[in-house]
């Protein structure tokens, strides 16, 4: 826990219990592509005073910071990744989850590089289908 204590100072946040209860359930669940609801759920039963509006204004402000990005696969959803490099992901249709997958990508550019004279800031790359779980 003190790790997390760290890392938010150093992004300029005031470390506050729920906070940290966030961000480490973040860097517990790597894969996992969490909802606010599935992690106020969870934390609830250990944080029975925690409110949902708690959550999202934690994830918004981790989004700034830069800590966590949001990734919206769904057009329904917004799901929360700690991993903040740009990488693809994988929504099984049947299950839900969304996966992180490694496969290279079509373009040469990377974040701040130009593509036909125009500055890359963000990359998105996502497959939808049914995870091997599922088949």
């Amino acid at each position: 826990m003190e790790k997390i204590n760290i890392t938010l100072k150093e992004k300029g946040i005031k470390p506050t219990y729920q906070r940290l209860k966030v961000l480490d359930y973040m860097s517990k669940n790597l894969r996992n592509h969490p909802t606010v609801e599935m992690i106020y759920e969870e934390l609830a039963k250990e944080i029975p005073t925690i409110s949902l509006t708690t959550v999202y204004n934690t994830l918004g402000t981790f989004i700034e910071k830069g800590l966590v990005c949001g990734v919206t696969i769904t057009g329904t959803e917004v799901r929360y990744d700690i991993n903040t490099e740009s990488h693809h992901h994988f929504l099984c249709k049947k299950c839900g989850d969304i996966i992180d997958v490694d496969v290279p990508c079509s373009l040469s550019g990377k974040k701040g590089e130009l593509v036909d004279g125009h500055k890359i800031e963000e990359i998105h790359g996502y497959f939808k289908g049914t995870c091997r779980s599922c088949i």
